[in-house]
């Protein structure tokens, strides 16, 4: 699957019901979530990330901050309020425009488009955090996976602090992933995004892992240091995740 397809799956999502597709929580579908409580969450969860962060004695200064799989900016907004500057990178041009307009109100918020499998917009060693939560497992395969790991390393700075969520492994039941499957057939025969959302229940997102020893493989490669590995199960869901905090010397 390319990144264009990929590109088009959420835009679609954002065009259908952006705020599930981003937290998608069973009694949320169809524009449930309310604004305020969904910007809510995520002010939450950076707050506990920062905690903890600063527990492991990371990151060292609180200049800027990138969101990877921004959405329509629920973590930008939050790292705002902790950061001199944070910045959102998404795929979907949809979603970006959403967070540039729900975020106008916050200044040091600035949005980018990333249709790449690399962060070629950003320099190295330009941001002090680099978070990224319930994104990758979207990613189209293992080798864009791979790519977008290793270019957080490159543009996080010395002392600064990586936080990313991916699963290392599904059951095989959970892999079939029919609805995402049988959603991008009737897509590519024409059908409408609306009518396969709202009235067959189908929709795009997919889900890939990548086991926990390959992704450590990596960052050493890039030289960073692991921090933490935190691993946790999904039971619904039957997907066992991992949270990998990091830094570099």
């Amino acid at each position: 699957m390319s990144l264009e397809r990929h590109q088009q799956d959420w835009n679609d999502l954002a065009e259908l019901d952006p705020l599930w597709a981003i937290l998608s929580a069973p009694d949320k579908r169809h524009g449930r979530w309310d604004l305020e409580t969904f910007f809510e969450s995520g002010r939450i969860q950076i707050d506990r990330t920062i905690a903890h962060g600063a527990q492991l004695g990371y990151p060292r200064d609180h200049d800027s901050a990138l969101d990877f799989g921004c959405g329509v900016g629920r973590l930008t907004r939050a790292l705002a309020d902790k950061f001199g500057a944070s910045v959102g990178v998404d795929v979907a041009p949809e979603m970006i425009e959403q967070a540039r307009r729900l975020n106008a109100d916050r200044p040091t918020c600035s949005f980018v488009l990333n249709t790449a499998s690399d962060l070629r917009f950003a320099s190295d060693r330009s941001f002090d955090l680099v978070y990224s939560d319930i994104v990758l497992q979207h990613c189209p395969s293992e080798a864009i996976i791979e790519s977008y790991v290793r270019e957080f390393v490159r543009v996080l700075r010395p002392g600064g602090l990586l936080v990313f969520q991916l699963p290392s492994y599904g059951s095989p039941r959970r892999r079939i992933q029919w609805r995402r499957r049988l959603y991008s057939a009737l897509r590519s025969m024409g059908a409408s995004s609306r009518f396969l959302y709202n009235r067959l229940g189908l929709f795009p997102i997919r889900m890939n892992g990548v086991a926990e020893d390959r992704v450590l493989s990596w960052l050493a490669d890039e030289s960073a240091s692991v921090l933490e590995v935190e691993r946790s199960v999904w039971n619904q869901g039957g997907w066992h995740d991992r949270r990998y905090w990091v830094t570099r010397g």
